[in-house]
């Protein structure tokens, strides 16, 4: 019986939709006529808290989502269609890492275009044969998406070319990302199709699909869903060009997990994060995650590999045999250096053919006695920069030809014409080195597709007149500017843009000696051979999972509109606080306590103006006027600027510098903290922060009475933040013997002394009210930031002791839907000033209701 999820597509042509034993939840048809999606376009339920379709499927499946199926598809004389797996397809042999009982399901373009009659013909046989669901892109529409944005914009950019003249990339064309956009949605809908988001995970695959992340959270918040970018990310100096940047950040975001090559190319992208999305992210355990509101995307470094057996089978064939022994006698008495590249500007085939006009030049022994084979594979674009690669490549070719070469020998041999896999396997075995010198390059797998080639075989070793019992060798001359690289710790890396350097690489690598050659090839075939592509899939696989591990347990809300649309995962017991329930408790409640934050709570983050209006003011004198309440604001700020600003409430407690001094109301004296001893630490600590801020452009220091803060908000943000790791570093080195703490926070470093934090205050209450008597019924707390969450847990953990009442209301609130011990959420200050000023105004009302003769109880304070 066929998958329940796979009942739609099938019903298109067989119409066997009934015979399931339950019903099922349809999708819509995709559309496939030519037209472009607006960047706002949402569906109806976008916004759902829980879109998720509920499953019926037990069994692990993986949707592999890519721009191209693993499809070769060809047409007899008769017309008729037939298909067959592309086993040099990445997508097909990843299946190799996956676990045996896990489903695989494809979903991609076919390389054919298919009349729109045939479709569902096709898309029935696909399905049933090879587990693959075809999107349909009409023409005009691919042409657009894939050789205008993808090709025209994407491409070029991420391999850090700049469209500084309309001949280099040509301008942002909007018509462009607009049939981006309208390809990723029908590819959202091809997935929507087949996929049970309880069960299923989703792979997509590189930069044609930046924004699919996007459209599927938004249909199914909970989806489990990976990406992995097969290109390289330039840094934030060429990416923040782009206008559409911080789209495809976001969608990005949306994914659970994000894979890349090389640590540089993670780097990249995590300093975009930093510098356009002001997002900081962690490394624990080896993990490096970014908290995106609520939930943790995890970024995976690892790069990829190669399918050994299927290159080793190809070795087998009795034809590469055949092509080995030609190329053998082809080359006889002459040492072969290969290259094997595709047609476009950033592999870097001219620089190589000029250092091989340099070798000949510098070298004259070595005329007759080296060849240099190119290998120049067609090239995947199209435009006049293509067409000008070619013109140089064939022009240098024949002039090194024209100038070194003689009757039986060419000394550099072009093959621009289409080589089946076993050819360009043949020379690889015959060639001594293979140089790859790439001015950019996502990854590159032509070096570990020439080291299991020349670790070769009985058969072959007998071709070419090997000893079997010799030790195998290779030499590579690698750029180090493609993701291969670093993974290649014996090869000769070079810049391909200095000449010199990759002659002189050239040179060493045809005189090095037999025994260096060996150990090269040892330990390169060791890392290519325990690395292939069904590793790389396995540990992708893993990763995903890990990351998923926690979906089941949060309570997700989508937010924000098109591509700004993201989904804040919390735990299912946050909720938004009811401005109508807590005046209800406040109501029915005499023993109240109220404690708020300043900065972020009482003001707007960021704002200019940090003194208290005159509405706040009004709010605070009526809640702390009250007999029944008694309301302590609680700040970072010393205790000189509150006194100034709220010298006009007089029942108002204060807690400066996080609840180091507390003054119970106007009319009493600060007390500090019996916690403390001395700040002999700031003599020490003051002269390291003053040596970084005069290193650090934009960065300051507050000096407290019993902290110091090192604030580096108008710095740069990567050299802020790695400024701010070394120096905490260096301040817990001198300060090990002095009883402080050294803290990071929002762009900034703090020393303040140990066991000081706001939670001091609420302690200090609960305390003291119990030993009046006056157990609290009632406890609001409000804060926006980590150090309000000492706070919260101090009033949270108090619930079930002896200082509240047994029937005690609790509310703990937090600024914004994020990860917080509070239980509760308001969106933003003027929901807070709105909560308080409808406490107030409760106060006012029964102030009104109160016979203006009774006496008013005085406020038992500390």
């Amino acid at each position: 019986m066929v998958s329940r999820s796979y009942s739609n597509l099938l019903d298109l042509a067989s119409g066997n939709f009934h015979s399931f034993s339950r019903e099922k939840k349809r999708f819509p048809r995709v559309a496939t006529v030519t037209g472009v999606l607006s960047e706002l376009d949402d569906d109806n339920n976008s916004n759902s808290v829980c879109s998720d379709a509920p499953s019926s499927v037990t069994q692990d499946r993986i949707i592999i989502v890519g721009n191209q199926l693993p499809i070769k598809s060809h047409r007899n004389s008769a017309g008729k269609l037939s298909f067959s797996w592309d086993n040099d397809s990445l997508l097909l042999q990843l299946k190799d890492g996956m676990r045996e009982d896990m489903e695989v399901v494809y979903i991609g373009c076919l390389k054919e275009q298919i009349d729109t009659v045939e479709q569902d013909d096709v898309s029935q046989r696909l399905l049933e044969n090879f587990k693959c669901v075809p999107a349909y892109i009409p023409p005009e529409l691919f042409t657009k998406y894939y050789h205008g944005f993808c090709k025209q914009h994407l491409w070029p950019l991420f391999h850090y070319m700049l469209p500084l003249t309309p001949d280099l990339g040509g301008r942002f064309d909007r018509s462009l990302w607009q049939a981006y956009l309208s390809v990723n949605k029908i590819f959202a809908d091809k997935v929507m199709e087949v996929i049970s988001p309880d069960d299923d995970f989703v792979w997509v695959h590189d930069y044609h699909l930046m924004v699919l992340p996007t459209f599927l959270r938004k249909r199914f918040n909970r989806v489990k869903l990976g990406f992995f970018l097969h290109s390289p990310f330039p840094s934030s100096e060429i990416y923040r060009t782009l206008p559409v940047r911080n789209e495809l950040l976001r969608a990005l975001l949306n994914a659970d997990l994000i894979g890349f090559h090389t640590f540089d190319y993670a780097r990249h992208f995590l300093s975009c994060c930093s510098r356009m999305l002001g997002l900081s992210y962690q490394s624990k355990r080896g993990t490096i995650g970014l908290e995106y509101y609520g939930r943790t995307v995890s970024i995976k470094i690892l790069p990829v590999g190669i399918h050994i057996s299927q290159l080793q089978s190809i070795l087998n064939l009795p034809e590469t045999q055949t092509k080995v022994a030609e190329l053998r006698d082809q080359f006889l008495d002459q040492k072969v250096l290969l290259g094997v590249d595709d047609m476009d500007i950033f592999k870097g085939i001219s620089l190589k053919l000029l250092a091989m006009e340099q070798l000949l030049t510098q070298h004259p022994e070595k005329r007759g006695r080296v060849v240099l084979v190119q290998i120049a594979n067609p090239a995947r674009g199209r435009g006049k920069d293509v067409q000008e690669v070619q013109s140089e490549t064939e022009a240098t070719v024949k002039r090194i030809n024209e100038m070194f070469g003689r009757p039986g020998y060419q000394p550099v041999v072009l093959i621009d014409t289409p080589l089946q896999f076993f050819e360009r396997i043949a020379y690889y075995v015959i060639a001594e080195c293979c140089l790859v010198t790439a001015v950019r390059d996502g990854m590159n797998l032509i070096p570990y597709e020439y080291i299991i080639c020349r670790q070769g075989n009985p058969k072959l070793n007998e071709t070419i007149g090997l000893d079997p019992s010799a030790a195998k060798k290779s030499m590579l001359v690698v750029s180090e500017f493609i993701g291969c690289s670093p993974s290649l710790s014996g090869a000769i890396r070079v810049n391909p843009w200095n000449i010199d350097a990759v002659t002189e690489a050239m040179d060493y690598a045809l005189i090095v000696s037999e025994a260096e050659k060996q150990m090269r090839h040892e330990k390169h075939h060791k890392y290519v051979s325990t690395h292939d592509v069904a590793y790389w899939a396995r540990s992708f696989i893993q990763d995903l999972e890990r990351a998923c591990g926690d979906h089941v347990r949060k309570r997700c809300w989508g937010i924000g509109f098109g591509l700004g649309f993201r989904v804040v995962a919390l735990d299912p017991s946050f909720k938004k606080l009811s401005i109508e329930h807590i005046v209800s408790a406040y109501k029915r409640t005499k023993n109240r306590a109220i404690l708020l934050d300043y900065d972020g709570t009482m003001v707007q983050p960021g704002s200019i103006r940090t003194t208290p209006t005159r509405e706040t003011i009004e709010i605070l004198n009526n809640l702390s006027s009250d007999p029944k309440n008694i309301v302590y604001l609680v700040s970072g700020k010393d205790r000189r600027t509150l006194t100034e600003w709220f010298s006009s409430c007089d029942d108002l407690g204060l807690g400066a510098e996080h609840g180091y001094f507390i003054r119970p109301n106007d009319g009493t004296d600060w007390e500090t903290s019996s916690l403390v001893s001395g700040f002999e630490w700031k003599q020490i600590a003051e002269p390291v922060m003053r040596l970084y801020t005069e290193t650090t452009d934009g960065s300051t220091i507050e000096t407290k009475e019993t902290a110091l803060v090192w604030n580096y908000q108008f710095a740069d943000p990567d050299f802020g933040s790695c400024q701010a790791k070394e120096l905490m570093e260096h301040l817990e080195s001198v300060l090990t013997n002095d009883p402080v703490s050294v803290k990071t926070g929002q762009q900034l470093v703090e020393v303040k002394p140990q066991g000081v934090n706001k939670g001091l205050v609420a302690e200090r209450l609960l305390t003291t009210m119990q030993e009046k008597g006056k157990l609290l019924d009632f406890i609001l707390c409000v804060g926006d930031d980590r150090s309000d969450e000492d706070m919260f847990e101090v009033i949270m953990s108090a619930k079930d002791g002896p200082a509240l009442s047994p029937v005690a209301e609790i509310f703990a609130c937090t600024v914004g839907q994020k990860p917080s011990k509070a239980k509760y959420y308001l969106d933003d200050t003027a929901e807070i000033i709105r909560m308080l000023d409808g406490l107030a105004a409760t106060n006012t009302t029964i102030s009104d209701q109160t016979d203006s003769t009774a006496t008013v109880p005085t406020k038992d304070l500390f």
